[in-house]
């Protein structure tokens, strides 16, 4: 009998899968509240985790996203900006999986 459940190999398997996607953003952004919104809606049918990182007061991010935000990653990887495209973030995460 196999036990898929709970073995050390499919604790990696999932830790494979899960993707994790960077919102970059700004206290006050609207765009920024419909992006995270809607990729908040996705989350558990596309399994990935959502990081907010705030822009605000570091020159360093202000200098790079400035007004873009949000600013989308995936896995660290730059993906979009200003809004969430469903099938294109659909298809951009199964890429990065792919590629893990």
């Amino acid at each position: 009998m196999v036990n898929n459940g709970g073995t050390e190999f499919s604790k990696q398997i999932d830790k494979v899968d899960a993707c994790r996607i960077t919102v970059y953003t700004r206290h006050g952004c609207h765009l920024c509240h419909v992006a995270l919104d809607l990729l908040e809606s996705m989350r558990s049918e596309l399994d990935f985790t959502v990081e907010k990182i705030y822009i605000d007061g570091d020159e360093k991010l202000e200098s790079l996203y400035g007004e873009q935000v949000p600013v989308i990653h995936i896995n660290g990887e730059h993906h979009d900006f200003f809004r969430v495209d469903p099938e294109r973030f659909r298809s951009s995460l199964e890429k990065h999986r792919r590629h893990q």
